[in-house]
């Protein structure tokens, strides 16, 4: 396969979404490998509203970026998408349109495209494969997301078809690790456990209230995987097919909670809200063909909570 451009040290490359856990992980690992020419909003440059588009195409035009990765998004956990869901869908909606229509109009040579598992519908087949997409409703506590990320899987394809904009569709499982959001308004749930068995053990509290029943099922990947995929396809793809990026291997949140609290060393109970909803019961991706492709994620889920609660707590 013929790729169009390719990552050098002296590429002009453009990270959205850079103060956020993919973005920062992204931006350190490119500056490990030496690439010189980074413009990441909101940590060498002063900030970007993507949702502008004047302010949007000011800085594509300024620069002229021969590679973007396009990682920016509005993006909560369930109690946000359901509180908000216009600015879920609008935002997302605008920054992606103007991030598309900017790189196309400055001859960007190649834009990776970062999903999410929640494009797929609520009653999704498991694991769920990439044809999957648009087989079924979506899940309504994330619709607005879920239908903003789908557009912007549309836009890739529809640009590499019509102006042969290369682009890569990279659809991750739940991430988490360094850099993630804790404030429980924002946070997804590893994130929103963590804080809360640290905090409740800190506390003294001998009980935790968690949201649902703790039947429904997640799937993660720690954010350095994400990172490393992320290099990975870039490189060796130029083709907006979509590719599901996970471990295979899912479980409760029940029994994520009992390894969050065991590694916390919280002894309080866990009670379970019923009233509160669970979300989509069962969300594990098909990797057969991110597999076929000779990628694997590396770091293990008891390991990456480690280092995640350490980095909570401040020791790292």
């Amino acid at each position: 396969m013929k790729i169009q451009g390719y990552l050098s040290k002296k590429s002009k490359i453009l990270i959205t979404g850079a103060t956020g856990m993919v973005g920062s992980s992204l931006y350190k690992k490119l500056k490990e490998l030496g690439y010189k020419k980074i413009t990441a909003p909101g940590v060498n440059h002063k900030k970007v509203d993507y949702r502008d588009i004047h302010a949007t195409y000011k800085l594509f035009r300024r620069k002229k970026f021969d590679y973007v990765f396009h990682l920016a998004a509005k993006v909560g956990g369930i109690q946000a998408n359901i509180n908000q869901p216009v600015q879920f869908l609008n935002d997302n909606l605008l920054i992606n349109s103007h991030i598309f229509y900017c790189a196309y109009n400055t001859k960007v040579k190649k834009l990776l495209y970062l999903g999410s598992s929640c494009i797929y519908p609520a009653k999704c087949p498991q694991p769920m494969k990439e044809e999957y997409l648009l087989s079924g409703p979506l899940e309504s506590t994330n619709e607005g997301y879920a239908l903003a990320k789908i557009v912007g899987l549309k836009l890739a394809k529809y640009y590499h078809k019509q102006y042969n904009l290369q682009t890569v569709c990279l659809m991750p499982c739940n991430i988490y690790g360094t850099n993630d959001h804790y404030d429980l308004e924002n946070s997804h749930v590893l994130s929103a456990l963590i804080k809360k068995f640290v905090d409740a053990k800190n506390n003294k509290e001998n009980l935790v209230t968690l949201w649902g029943t703790g039947k429904a099922k997640r799937e993660f990947i720690h954010v350095y995987d994400v990172v490393e995929a992320i290099m990975y396809f870039f490189r060796i793809i130029d083709t907006p097919d979509i590719i599901n990026i996970g471990t295979n291997k899912d479980l409760t949140i029940k029994q994520l909670a009992t390894i969050i609290s065991k590694e916390v060393g919280y002894k309080g109970r866990i009670v379970w809200d019923r009233t509160k909803p669970d979300g989509m019961m069962r969300k594990c991706l098909d990797v057969s063909k991110m597999n076929r492709m000779g990628f694997k994620p590396k770091v293990d889920l008891v390991t990456g909570i480690r280092q995640s609660i350490k980095e909570y707590k401040g020791e790292q």
